[in-house]
């Protein structure tokens, strides 16, 4: 994989807080970041699955639906019953 250089502009602050936390990993500030951005890429594709799903289960059942979830679910009481 190839690498590219960038240059980022940060509050002194979290800079110094970033080179404490690279000394305490004992990894450069540069695979410090490059982790922090990896966390940040999957935070946020998660949060997009996240939405995706909602998004696809928002719409409740119709009547049908609701009359034949009831019906597996009083069968599974009946196949389960007496088993816990």
């Amino acid at each position: 994989m190839a690498n590219v250089k960038t240059a980022v502009s940060i509050d002194k602050s979290l800079f110094e807080q970033a080179e404490s936390i690279a000394r305490e990993m004992k990894v450069s500030r540069s695979s410090l970041f490059a982790l922090a951005l990896q966390d940040f890429i999957r935070h946020h594709q998660n949060e997009e699955l996240l939405r995706r799903i909602n998004e696809a289960y928002e719409d409740l059942p119709d009547a049908d639906e609701q009359e034949r979830v009831g019906k597996m679910r009083r069968k599974q009481r009946r196949v389960v019953e007496g088993q816990w």
